[in-house]
């Protein structure tokens, strides 16, 4: 089996760092391939950065030449285009924002997220209401750290466990990292916490194995049905990509 994990941000090494989470999840004769897009912003952070963001991951996918791939996880928390990407491929979506929502309710009644900057609070929010996981968030925390300041462990170890305290405090009995850049600390926080601490990339990369393990796809009936053929232009200017229209 063979799962391809997308970054939602142009950082090679936050990737990489992705990318060995997900392994470390994986299970045996699966295999892991990350995937950078080559355009949008560096890290996700905001309204305007998600949305590019998305445009660039569909992008990413559209334009794919390599290997056969299983399923897609979606490695951005509460970032944008889980739905057009469901559209877009015929392989299992997961995305790293409900799986590990999704876990963190067979958990416990209520769970919190710990995220880095708070403006990415409602946007997350927002992503779990939209995913139907939304009434079981006891609060949406941010650490104050930005994407790029968590390659400081000591930092933000310190910062999590902070906004943790807040989290329960508000009820949450199970918390979910809030950032795939995040990956690795729940084995950190989880002891000193005493409490669950779910990480995205790891829980995403288990539900793609399970769905694909079942034979299950995502439904074309409906919401999720494929595009309607029409005329697209991908890009700007001379580099400009035309998809063609239904007649070709």
């Amino acid at each position: 089996m063979r799962i391809v994990v997308t970054n939602c941000n142009t950082t090679q090494e936050m990737t990489e760092e992705i990318v060995r989470g997900a392994r470390a999840a994986a299970g045996p004769g699966t295999t892991v391939l990350g995937l950078t897009p080559a355009w949008g912003p560096e890290s996700a952070e905001g309204w305007l950065d998600s949305y590019l963001s998305a445009a660039a991951v569909i992008d990413l996918l559209r334009t794919y030449d390599g290997p056969a791939y299983d399923a897609v996880v979606m490695a951005g928390f509460g970032e944008h285009g889980r739905e057009g990407v469901r559209e877009l491929v015929d392989v299992p979506v997961v995305d790293i924002t409900e799986a590990a929502a999704h876990l963190a309710c067979l958990l416990g009644r209520r769970y919190g997220v710990v995220t880095t900057l708070e403006r990415s609070c409602g946007q997350i929010e927002d992503s779990l209401e939209l995913a139907g996981v939304g009434r079981n968030c006891a609060a949406v925390v941010g650490t104050g750290l930005g994407v790029l300041d968590l390659g400081d462990p000591d930092r933000t170890e310190a910062a999590f466990l902070s906004a943790a305290e807040r989290a329960r405090e508000a009820g949450a009995e199970v918390l979910v990292l809030g950032c795939a850049g995040m990956t690795g600390l729940q084995r950190v926080v989880g002891e000193k916490l005493g409490m669950p601490v779910v990480d995205g990339v790891g829980a995403a990369v288990k539900l793609a194995e399970g769905l694909v393990g079942l034979g299950l796809g995502t439904s074309r009936v409906g919401a999720y049905a494929r595009p309607v053929p029409k005329r697209r232009i991908w890009g700007a200017g001379a580099g400009a990509v035309v998809e063609p229209g239904a007649d070709g």
